[in-house]
């Protein structure tokens, strides 16, 4: 795990309160360009829907049930509940320009739009049932099988299930190492303990009256 990993549980990104969410990662530099400090957008209405009655994930397969490409079939990369958008690997594309000069034209590159939740719906159907150990899972209406549920990708977009540290990782142990004791000494008696200077100075008498 990242050392960035760790400091990002500790703090949170604050947005304003008539914040508008997008496709880009909030606190981001594409965020922060499609709402900068001090404008005011126009607010979305959005379908207020609970945790318990959603019921689509970043992994799980669906198929479109409008637009252009209505009928296929494809995998969840993208889930932004704060809008009730799911967005499809390769599904429900436009073109657009990146890299555009006064003197290039740019580079024309698929992007994939957002769909609505009831835009889709999953392959296999699925319901939410309790086990007898009293977990919450999903399963299947055709199969009655268990369908577990995907590793949800975190702010930050990383998956700490199938995350693999890499040379420059901070290990957690390495961070949550404890290599300060806190003292009442200042720090030049702690200096001067480290150095073994002894003082032999002492403070004169002093009346106040």
């Amino acid at each position: 795990m990242r050392l960035s990993a760790l400091l990002a549980l500790a703090s949170k990104v604050t947005l304003p309160p008539n914040y508008r969410y997008g496709m880009s990662r909030p606190g981001s530099l594409s965020d922060k360009r499609k709402n900068p400090p001090g404008t005011r957008r126009r607010r979305v209405a959005v379908e207020p829907i609970s945790d318990e009655d959603w019921h689509l994930f970043c992994g799980d397969r669906v198929e479109i049930l409008e637009g252009k490409d209505a009928g296929k079939q494809g995998k969840v990369v993208q889930v932004i509940r704060q809008r009730n958008w799911v967005v499809l690997e390769g599904l429900n594309t436009h073109y657009r320009y990146v890299g555009k000069t006064k003197d290039y034209r740019g580079t024309m590159i698929p992007s994939e739009a957002p769909l609505l939740h009831n835009q889709v719906k999953l392959v296999d159907p699925v319901e939410w049932r309790f086990t007898e150990a009293g977990e919450r899972v999903r399963v299947s209406t055709r199969s009655g099988r268990i369908i577990p549920k995907p590793d949800f990708p975190r702010t930050d977009g990383i998956i700490p299930e199938t995350w693999i540290d890499g040379p420059k990782d901070t290990s957690v142990e390495d961070a949550l190492e404890k290599t300060y004791v806190p003292r009442l000494k200042t720090l030049e008696e702690e200096v001067m303990e480290a150095m073994g200077i002894q003082e032999t100075r002492r403070h004169k008498k002093v009346y106040w009256y």
